[in-house]
C-alpha cells in the first residue's frame, strides 16, 4: 500500500497515468501537499520510463507526419491550439519526471518542478477549454512525441536535462510565442491570444528555473556554462532555434548576456525536433 506521506510513489503514479483528468488532478494535489509540508522524500524504486502515461488519443506519429495547416484555414486554428495543448500535456510529464528522477537534488529543486507541473496542467486546461469552445477536444488531431523522446535521452544526468529541456525546448516556446500570437490575432482569435499571454509569462519562469539549476550544477561541477551548453548541443545533435530569438523574454528567463551573444553567433546547421 502506498504510504500517503511518501512523495515519489505519488509522482510516479501521476506520471504513469494514462487518464488525462486523473493526471491533472493528481499533479495539482501533489503540488498542494508538497507546499503544505505533507509529503516526505522517502526511499522509493527508480527506473527508466520508455514512455510516460498518455491517453489512447491523440494518435502519435513522426513529427514529419503531423499535417501542417494555415491558421486561417477551417482546421488551422484548432489544429494549432491542439498542438500547443499537446506540448503542455507533455510538459506536465516532463516536469513530473524532473521532480521524480533526480533524487540527489535539493528540496528547492523538487518544489520548483512540482510547481511547474501544476502550472503546465493549468495551461493544458485553458487550451482544452478553448478547443471545446471551438467544437474540438484534445485527441482530435495527430501529434508527435518528440518532447518525451528528449526527456528519455536525458534521464541519466540532471545537468543534461536542465541544459536541453528548459534551456532549449522550453526556450523555443518563448521565441515562438510572438509569431503564434500574431497568427491568432490576424484571424481575430483574441481569446486564444490571451491564453498564450498567460502561458508565456509562466514559461519565462520555467526557463528561469532551468537556467538557475543548470548554472547551479555547473558551479557544483566546476564547469563553464557556455562551453558545457555548446558541447551538449553538439553531442545530442540539437540546435537552439531556427528563427529569431525573443531576447527580452530570454533575459527575463535568466539567460546571461554572454549566453545570448553566443546564441546569436551560433548558426544552426540542421533542423531538429521542436518542443
Amino acid at each position: 500500500m502506498m504510504n500517503p506521506s511518501s512523495l515519489y510513489p505519488q509522482i510516479e503514479a501521476a506520471l504513469c497515468s494514462c487518464d488525462v483528468t486523473a493526471k491533472l488532478v493528481a499533479v495539482e494535489a501533489i503540488h498542494a501537499a508538497w507546499q503544505g509540508g505533507q509529503l516526505q522524500r522517502l526511499d522509493a524504486p527508480l527506473s527508466r520510463l520508455p514512455v510516460a502515461g498518455h491517453p489512447p488519443r491523440p494518435e502519435l506519429v513522426h513529427a514529419t507526419k503531423v499535417p501542417r495547416r494555415r491558421p486561417g484555414s477551417p482546421l488551422g486554428q484548432p489544429a494549432m491550439l491542439h498542438a500547443i495543448a499537446h506540448i503542455e500535456f507533455n510538459a506536465v510529464n516532463l516536469a513530473l519526471d524532473a521532480a521524480w528522477r533526480f533524487r540527489d537534488m535539493p528540496d528547492a529543486y523538487v518544489g520548483d518542478w512540482l510547481r511547474i507541473a501544476a502550472e503546465e496542467a493549468r495551461h493544458f486546461r485553458l487550451l482544452q477549454q478553448r478547443l471545446q469552445q471551438l467544437g474540438y477536444n484534445y485527441g482530435d488531431f495527430p501529434a508527435h512525441n518528440g518532447l518525451w523522446d528528449i526527456c528519455h535521452h536525458t534521464d541519466h544526468d540532471v545537468l543534461v536535462r536542465m541544459a536541453l529541456v528548459p534551456r532549449v525546448l522550453e526556450a523555443r516556446g518563448l521565441d515562438a510565442s510572438p509569431e503564434l500570437k500574431r497568427k491568432l490575432a490576424n484571424i481575430g482569435d483574441h481569446d486564444s491570444v490571451a491564453i498564450l499571454d498567460i502561458i508565456l509569462q509562466d514559461e519565462i519562469g520555467h526557463v528561469q528555473v532551468g537556467n538557475h539549476w543548470f548554472h547551479w550544477l555547473c558551479r557544483e561541477r566546476q564547469l563553464d556554462p557556455v562551453a558545457t551548453f555548446s558541447d551538449l548541443l553538439a553531442k545530442h545533435d540539437l540546435t537552439v532555434h531556427r528563427g529569431s530569438y525573443n531576447l527580452d523574454a530570454r533575459r527575463c528567463a535568466g539567460f546571461t548576456e554572454a549566453e545570448l551573444l553566443w546564441l546569436q553567433q551560433a548558426k544552426p546547421e540542421q533542423p531538429s525536433s521542436q518542443r
